[in-house]
C-alpha cells in the first residue's frame, strides 16, 4: 500500500473553515496556478475572521504542497497536476465503474466484526429479528490520497465464508460471488453528509467537511439483501457524472440519461 502524507490542518475551527474555504477555492479552479491568493488582510475582511487566523490557514496550504508564500509579494497558487485528478463515474453506469475502483485502487481495512445491525440495516437487507451481520470499514485510496470511507454490511451466514485477511486484499463483489451470491439487482442513492471525527481523521479532513455520500443495497437471484453499502466521498477526489439527451416530440419531449456514455 502506498504511504500517505497526513493533512496539515491548522490549530482553531476557523483557521480550519478558512483552510478548508481557500483549499475548496483552488482545487475548483477560482485560484489556478501561478494566481496569487488576496492578501491577508482582504482575505480577513472576506472571511470575517482575524488576521491571525488567515495566517495559520495559509500556512497550512503552504505545508500542504497548495501554495507558495513569498515575501513581500503574498501567496501564489502552486501547480497540482497529477496531485488532485479526480476520479469521476458515469451515474447511469455507476455500480460497475465502482467495481472497477475497487480493482484499480488500494484500500485499508479499518475494522471487522460481528453483531446485530442497526434498525435500518436490518430493513433494508430484509433480515428477521435476531439477525446478526458482518460489518467492515474500509478507506480507499488513489495513488496514495484517501477518497473514500466504506462501511459494509452482510448478512453472517454469507460472510462466514471469507475472513478478515479476505476482505483486506480483495474486492467485496468477489468475495460474495465466491460465497455462492448470485448477485441480481441493487439500489442506491447519493446525497450528501458531513464528515465526523472518525471519517474525518481516515479521510484527512475537517470534521464537517462536506462530503457525497452513495448507499447501495445489493440483492441476489431471490431478492434477498446481501450487501448493504454506506460509501462517503471527498467531492475534491471524486465526482459523479451523467450525459443527457433530448428525446420525445412536442410537449412530451424531455431529458433522458445515455446509458453507457463514456466519462469525459
Amino acid at each position: 500500500m502506498t504511504i500517505h502524507a497526513q493533512a496539515t490542518l491548522p490549530e482553531g475551527g476557523k483557521a480550519r473553515r478558512v483552510y478548508l474555504l481557500l483549499r475548496d477555492d483552488i482545487s475548483n479552479g477560482r485560484y489556478g496556478e501561478g494566481e496569487f491568493l488576496p492578501g491577508e488582510n482582504r482575505l480577513a475582511d472576506t472571511l470575517n475572521v482575524s488576521r491571525i487566523t488567515v495566517r495559520r490557514a495559509l500556512e497550512s496550504l503552504a505545508a500542504d504542497g497548495w501554495i507558495e508564500k513569498k515575501t513581500g509579494a503574498g501567496s501564489v497558487v502552486l501547480s497540482r497536476r497529477g496531485k488532485d485528478d479526480k476520479i469521476a463515474a458515469n451515474f447511469a453506469t455507476l455500480i460497475p465503474q465502482l467495481v472497477e475502483f475497487d480493482r484499480k485502487t488500494t484500500a485499508r481495512l479499518l475494522s471487522f466484526s460481528y453483531g446485530s445491525p442497526s434498525v435500518s440495516v436490518a430493513n433494508s437487507l430484509g433480515m428477521p429479528k435476531g439477525g446478526r451481520v458482518q460489518t467492515a470499514a474500509r478507506v480507499r485510496f488513489s495513488d496514495g490520497e484517501p477518497f473514500s470511507y466504506l462501511t459494509t454490511h452482510v448478512p453472517e451466514d454469507i460472510a462466514r465464508n471469507y475472513d478478515e485477511t479476505d476482505l483486506a486484499t480483495q474486492p467485496l463483489f468477489r468475495l460474495l460471488e465466491r460465497s455462492g451470491v448470485q448477485v441480481e439487482g441493487a439500489d442506491q442513492s447519493v446525497t450528501a453528509t458531513l464528515a465526523g471525527p472518525d471519517v474525518a481523521e481516515a479521510l484527512e479532513v475537517s470534521v464537517g467537511s462536506p462530503l457525497l455520500w452513495l448507499e447501495r443495497i445489493v440483492r441476489d437471484s431471490n431478492g434477498r439483501g446481501v450487501e448493504h453499502l454506506s460509501a462517503l466521498y471527498r467531492p475534491d477526489r471524486f465526482r459523479l457524472e451523467m450525459s443527457m439527451t433530448r428525446i420525445g416530440a412536442g410537449e412530451s419531449r424531455h431529458w433522458e440519461p445515455v446509458i453507457g456514455a463514456r466519462d469525459t
